[in-house]
């Protein structure tokens, strides 16, 4: 299983940092017709599902009884595959989401601010 991750095409010098954070059942519901993401949509889906079959390698190494520290490793490499996914999407809600409130009103601006900024702490402590 190969341990490198594919950049997420961005502005961004290095797309490799924080890991996803769960949805919330309780989160607002948005009116955007398009996300801060939908431009990049194809390459997150892409990305995602090379994630995803990485896990499913990852569990199939602990079936088959591979040694601790090549487990360990494979995850280390998914968790940062996670990461610059998680990157790439608090750039693209920050240049999107967050831009288009604050042109509405500085409350809606100053909301989206504080949805990032909590969900930027979630990554963090994650």
């Amino acid at each position: 299983m190969s341990t490198e991750t594919a950049p997420v095409t961005h502005d961004t010098p290095d797309a490799d940092a924080p890991a996803l954070a769960p949805a919330e059942a309780d989160a607002p519901a948005h009116d955007h017709a398009t996300h801060g993401y939908s431009p990049a949509k194809a390459e997150y889906l892409r990305r995602l599902r090379r994630i995803e079959g990485q896990v499913r390698g990852i569990a199939r190494m602990v079936d088959e009884d591979v040694y601790c520290i090549d487990v360990l490793t494979q995850v280390a490499a998914v968790t940062k595959a996670l990461q610059a996914v998680s990157i790439g999407l608090v750039e693209d809600h920050l240049g999107h989401c967050v831009v288009d409130a604050a042109r509405q009103s500085p409350e809606a601006g100053a909301e989206k601010v504080r949805e990032a900024s909590a969900a930027i702490a979630r990554l963090v402590r994650s």
